[in-house]
């Protein structure tokens, strides 16, 4: 990770426009079908979490503005990229775990497995802080609607948030909220970064070695 010069990349125009702004970031919604992710699960026995985490870091990779995020006032450059997820832990509390992304869906698995296992018994985060980390925040129990992110002037994070997904006979669908800093992007790579992870979670078997 390295600071960059703002007025050197593409995302100048943005960086002069929203960093000072009160509001900077932009909700999306987007109603996804999980047939695919929801099928590869259960045959492999997968978790779903973990595979919507991978398609969220596979969509992401290969989007150049993933990988530079505002901190403070400045422009971060990153090498790479890890997905965030909460973790209920031993205290019956919740931890957050940072977790590498991989192209190689099995290690992305083994870390994800082996991670949010120590978390859990640990009680303690686990931050990447040399990566550019996208959060998510499943409540899986829960039927929302949507959700709209906290902006705490603090995290300047892409941040995704989703709750347990519907059956509609054969077909199973998921609504995510994913909230983003309008200087890291614009609505049109958010956008296809939501057409990425959908044709991704619909391409999940082909991942599989």
């Amino acid at each position: 990770m390295k600071e960059i010069d703002p007025m050197k990349t593409s995302r100048a125009y943005a960086f002069e426009m929203w960093m000072n702004a009160p509001m900077p970031m932009v909700t999306f919604f987007r109603t996804l079908d999980v047939s695919a992710l929801v099928k590869a699960g259960k045959k492999r026995g997968l978790k779903f979490n973990m595979l919507m985490c991978w398609c969220i870091g596979k969509a992401a990779s290969g989007i150049k503005e993933f990988y530079m995020l505002p901190v403070g006032k400045r422009l971060i450059q990153y090498d790479r990229i890890a997905v965030n997820t909460i973790v209920a832990d031993s205290r019956g509390e919740v931890s957050s775990c940072d977790i590498p992304f991989s192209e190689d869906l099995q290690r992305f698995n083994d870390d994800y497995l082996k991670l949010t296992a120590r978390v859990a018994e640990s009680c303690r985060n686990h931050d990447l802080t040399d990566s550019m980390v996208i959060g998510t925040s499943a409540l899986a129990q829960y039927d929302i609607d949507g959700a709209v992110g906290m902006y705490s002037g603090i995290f300047n994070n892409p941040f995704l948030i989703w709750g347990r997904y519907r059956r509609h006979l054969w077909k199973k669908s998921l609504t995510v909220s994913f909230q983003f800093h309008h200087t890291q992007m614009d609505g049109a790579h958010a956008a296809k970064f939501l057409d990425t992870l959908q044709k991704n979670i619909s391409a999940i078997s082909s991942f599989y070695r």
